[in-house]
């Protein structure tokens, strides 16, 4: 399970959606959510489907990754969808009345729509990840919030921090992962048993990762502190971010894209 998480993981390549500016892509990635939680029906979702779909075939990253990048919220799917399935409720007649139970047309339909609308948040926003450098998502981050530096705000240093948390997920989950193996091998039963005697069995696995961790964040802390490292103040760059042609093109398609998308609350019925 835990090797089937891909948060955080960066794929080198040399498609298109890899040469892209990395301010261009956060941008892009924020345009896409907006316009896929302003879709209303389910002519809308399959046009982002179709969208989330083509940038990834573009991109040369494996569609098996959209199952693993899908996987791990199953359990947040299916809460999602008992949560809203009995407490949502229509103006009509419900579809299924089994006397405290009853199931709404409109329940179904919102089921549908939150279902589609978080396996292509989390799809979009993985292609961020997948194909961005950590370095270059901190270059990208720290350029489209230098304006706020003009109100002392630590630009630079929350651009790294937010990089580096992302960075060390995919270690952290590999850590994870060392550490059950080696319970395992002592005897710990971590897979069975009731749900109580699940949740204790975590116990051994979160204390060691806890400090692990903070060995970790020690040794990241002294090793930037010996490399000199001072924030932001007169630090000077290998690769220098400009806009080129095939960016402004890339984000006019997508642009035209999302008009599209969006279109189609005038002309069709919304679901939600």
């Amino acid at each position: 399970m835990l090797k089937d998480i891909t948060i955080g993981q960066h794929f080198p390549g040399n498609s298109p959606v890899h040469k892209l500016d990395p301010r261009l892509k956060i941008v892009l990635t924020v345009a896409f959510v907006v316009v896929l939680f302003m879709s209303t029906n389910f002519v809308g979702l399959f046009l982002s489907a179709v969208f989330t779909l083509s940038v990834f075939k573009l991109s040369g990253i494996p569609l098996k990754m959209l199952q693993k990048s899908i996987k791990p919220l199953i359990p947040l799917i299916f809460f999602t969808v008992f949560l809203n399935l009995f407490f949502i409720k229509g103006p009509g007649d419900p579809l299924i009345n089994l006397g405290f139970v009853k199931i709404y047309k409109e329940a179904i339909l919102f089921i549908i729509v939150m279902v589609c609308r978080i396996i292509f948040l989390i799809c979009g926003t993985s292609l961020l990840t997948y194909t961005t450098s950590p370095i270059m998502l901190t270059d990208g981050l720290e350029s489209l919030m230098k304006p706020l530096n003009k109100i002392h705000f630590p630009v630079h240093e929350m651009a790294m921090m937010m990089t580096i948390a992302l960075r060390f997920i995919p270690t952290l989950i590999e850590e994870t992962d060392k550490i059950m193996n080696a319970q395992k091998s002592r005897g710990a039963m971590l897979d069975s048993g009731s749900f109580a005697d699940r949740i204790k069995a975590l116990v051994p696995i979160l204390i060691p990762l806890f400090i692990s961790s903070l060995r970790r964040a020690e040794e990241l802390a002294t090793a930037m502190e010996c490399r000199c490292y001072h924030g932001g103040e007169g630090r000077t760059r290998l690769k220098q971010l400009k806009i080129t042609g095939d960016d402004i093109r890339s984000a006019v398609l997508c642009c035209v894209c999302f008009v599209i998308i969006l279109s189609t609350r005038m002309f069709f019925t919304r679901v939600i």
